[in-house]
Parts: C-alpha cells; structure tokens; sequence
C-alpha cells in the first residue's frame, strides 16, 4: 500500500495530488521531485506505480517478491537499488533484517519496503527539516537512506561486540567453562554474524559504483557529482561495519573452538578418573577372586593369619594407587 506521497519543491514538501501522473507532471514542472513510499504493495497496487513512472519490469519483479542481496542496478530511465536494513532484538539477542528497494529517476523517488526494520519514516521526517539538503533533489534521498542504514549497521555491530563479550566470558569462567547450553548459544550467535554480513557484505560494491571510485562509478546516473563524496563517506562507515563484522565471525569461531577444546579436556579428565578408580577396583577383585577359586591346595588357605594378611594387602595396594593417581592429578 502507499503509505506517503509527496511533491518537494525547493526543499520543502506539499502534498501529492492522487492522480500518481498528474504528481509526476507537477513536479516536472516545478523543478522539484515526487517521492512515493510503499510498504509490501501488491502486484495490483505497484502496476499503477510502474505504468506511470515506466519501471524496468525486472526491478518491479524484485521489489515484489523481496528476498534480495544488496545492488545496484542501472536502467535507462532510473536507478533500482536494494538495501538491507538491520534490526537488533534485546529480548532475544537476535539480528532480523528487512529490505528496502528504492528507485530514483530523474525527479521522482519510488520506496519499497518489505519487513518492519526501515528506517525511512525517520529519514523522511529529517530529511523535511533540512530543506537545503532535499533541495538537491532524488540523490539526496538515496544517501539519507543509504547513510541511516549504514549508521544503525554499526549501533547492531556494537550490541553484537555485547553479546560476543559475554558468551566469552561464560567460556573461560574458571569453574566450569560454560554450560550444556554454551555451545548451542555460540552457533546461533554465529548464525546471527551470518545474517548481518548478508545485509553489509554486498553493499560495499553498490556504494563504491555511487562513490564514483569503482570501475563503473563514472557511468551511473541520476547521481549528481557533488554528491559522490557523500557517498564515499557512507562506504567508509560500511567498511568499518564489515571490518566489525569480520572480527565478530573470527572470534566467534575461536571462541567455539576454545569451548570445544575445553569440553574434550574435560571428558579426557572425566575418563582418567573413570579408569583411575576402575585400576583401583580391580585389585581386590582380582585378589578375591583368586582366593574365591575353591582349590584345596592353594597357599595360605588354611593359615590363620591369611585373612587378615590379605585384607592389610588390598588396603595397602588401594592406598599406593591412590596415592599414585592423586599425584598425577587423576583423581
């Protein structure tokens, strides 16, 4: 559905009339630009969009299905980009992502957004506040949008440092090393640097095509020079959040080891006492059962002190393979 459509000239917003053509043609001849926002249209509802602003039909099959990696595609009447939108959930400590496709042409911006991680009311609302900056027409939309997703990339990447700090410490806490449920806890956090680094990862190429400092940055447009610097400031932000991203799955993946490792020397540590008092129980036995063999000419069988002598063995024999284990630190 459309959820807002407005006309800004010079930087400052008047509402679209219903017609979507008769707002094209208004804000074609005021020299400004008509920004129409959608939230999960249907295919009905976004024909009437691609007729009147004549969307490639491979954008518009895009923007309906959702579903998509961060890009950059170039059209001869417009631009479609798609970007991914993070959201990080306390209560869960889990990562979710939403997309957002946005189309740019020559005066007229199209959002889609699918998911409840958007920052676009906010981006808009700010946007009208700094009439210098809207004035200088669609690109600024697409970088206040690129910019706002980029910037809550790093507040996410920050409460992952969070979580990732305190898993640490349940690994390597000295009594125990984490519990049952550790390593559970540690490949969903990984699962959730992997959902987040499918939102960053591959924007990094649609960012430097706007920058102007790619191979085919010089060839895209609809973006105006001046805004290219801008730009280049949000992929710096994007590389920081990739580098974050990066060292969050390295340590993820030591800290998993480490746990593992941990886990293994525990179960050896378990073993060795296991086997410690097995050796230990296996003496008396042994001698029991050679004196419980029932033979009539057997040493000491009918000696008065036998009983005693080889109750004094056994304890003596349990007390050296005590004593013998304990100082190994088996036992």
């Amino acid at each position: 559905m459309i959820v807002d459509c407005a006309i800004y000239r010079h930087g400052h917003r008047t509402e679209g009339p219903e017609d979507l053509s008769d707002a094209l043609d208004e804000a074609r001849a005021a020299g400004g630009f008509v920004w129409i926002g959608l939230y999960e249209p249907s295919e009905r509802e976004f024909d009437l969009v691609t007729e009147e602003f004549g969307l490639h039909p491979l954008a518009v099959e895009d923007a309906l299905k959702a579903h998509q990696r961060p890009k950059l595609e170039v059209y001869d009447d417009s631009l479609f980009m798609v970007l991914k939108p993070v959201v990080y959930e306390p209560a869960s400590d889990a990562v979710s992502a939403g997309e957002v496709m946005v189309f740019v042409g020559d005066c007229f911006v199209v959002t889609v957004r699918h998911g409840v991680a958007s920052p676009l009311a906010a981006v808009r609302h700010r946007l009208e506040e700094e009439p210098e900056m809207l004035d200088k027409g669609p690109t600024a939309v697409l970088y206040a949008i690129s910019d706002a997703i980029v910037d809550h990339y790093l507040e996410v990447a920050t409460e992952l440092q969070t979580d990732l700090d305190e898993l640490e410490a349940e690994v390597f806490q000295p009594e125990s090393g984490g519990s049952r449920n550790t390593a559970a806890r540690i490949y969903t956090f990984k699962r959730q640097v992997m959902e987040f680094r499918r939102a960053t990862g591959p924007l990094t190429l649609p960012l430097t095509r706007l920058a102007g400092t790619g191979p085919l940055g010089a060839t895209v447009p609809f973006v105006h020079d001046k805004a290219r610097p801008f730009f280049r400031d949000v992929g710096d932000h994007l590389t920081r959040v990739n580098e974050s991203v990066e060292g969050l799955d390295r340590l993820v993946s030591d800290i998993l080891s480490a746990h593992l490792a941990q886990m293994s020397v525990r179960q050896n540590d378990d073993m060795r006492k296991i086997s410690s008092w097995a050796a230990m129980a296996a003496v008396p036995t042994m001698i029991a059962g050679i004196y419980g063999m029932n033979f009539q000419h057997m040493p000491e069988l009918h000696w008065v002190w036998g009983y005693p002598a080889v109750i004094l063995l056994m304890a003596a024999l349990e007390m050296l393979l005590y004593r013998l284990f304990k100082g190994r630190g088996w036992l």
